[in-house]
């Protein structure tokens, strides 16, 4: 019989009205964009005191924690310097370049890497200084750390691999009408996507094959 693989999602957002009218929260995008068939996913939520231990971590497979935030995390703990955005806030769809001197054939990016991969971006912090013990796998001209490994144990992504357009404008649109975001900066943010999309196909077999250590051509 083969073990039923198990995966702790670590959500550290509310879900909007629209994601959940939508798609039943966002731990059903995330499920829908890195779950299989035959697995089990399991929701903590580490937000307004909601978070309880329910199992014991030394039990999953792996754990997933919202994109952006894990990187914020993860440097913070080890050592590393995280602020404001030192370009501003990003939103909107953007390039990031691979290191590709970084990345190892065979790995979780298949035998060749991409140069770049377009990723919806939706960030006001960034990482300043990364730890001695990451490894720094893409960069671009808006944020110097946009993706980092430490080790074969946490893949960190800025941007926001589980996102797609829909998502975006609803939050730019909830942004806007909380007064936060500038209508002028809003429509230069949905203006990135408007003869493009994010790679999402690829991000989503990086991000499996980096989750249940396998190896897939992006």
């Amino acid at each position: 019989m083969v073990e039923q693989k198990r995966f702790a999602l670590f959500l550290a957002t509310s879900d909007s009205a629209f994601v959940k009218k939508t798609y039943g929260g966002y731990f059903n995008v995330f499920v829908s964009t890195f779950g299989e068939e035959g697995e089990q996913w399991d929701l903590f939520r580490v937000i307004d005191g909601e978070f309880r231990r329910k199992i014991l971590i030394s039990t999953m497979d792996s754990l997933s924690v919202e994109a952006s935030m894990t990187l914020s995390i993860l440097c913070r703990i080890k050592g590393g310097k995280i602020g404001r955005a030192s370009r501003g806030a990003d939103m909107g769809l953007r390039s990031i370049t691979m290191a590709k001197d970084a990345v190892k054939p065979g790995g979780f990016f298949g035998e060749k890497t991409p140069n770049s991969l377009a990723i919806i971006k939706c960030h006001q912090d960034e990482v300043l200084e990364l730890p001695k013990s990451a490894t720094l796998l893409a960069y671009s001209d808006k944020c110097n750390v946009e993706m980092a490994s430490f080790g074969n144990h946490f893949l960190s992504i800025q941007g926001h691999p589980e996102y797609n357009k829909e998502i975006l404008f609803e939050i730019i649109d909830r942004v806007v009408n909380m007064k936060l975001m500038e209508q002028d900066c809003a429509d230069k943010a949905k203006e990135t996507m408007k003869n493009r999309e994010p790679d999402r196909k690829q991000w989503q077999t990086l991000c499996k094959s980096f989750l249940k250590g396998r190896s897939e051509q992006l």
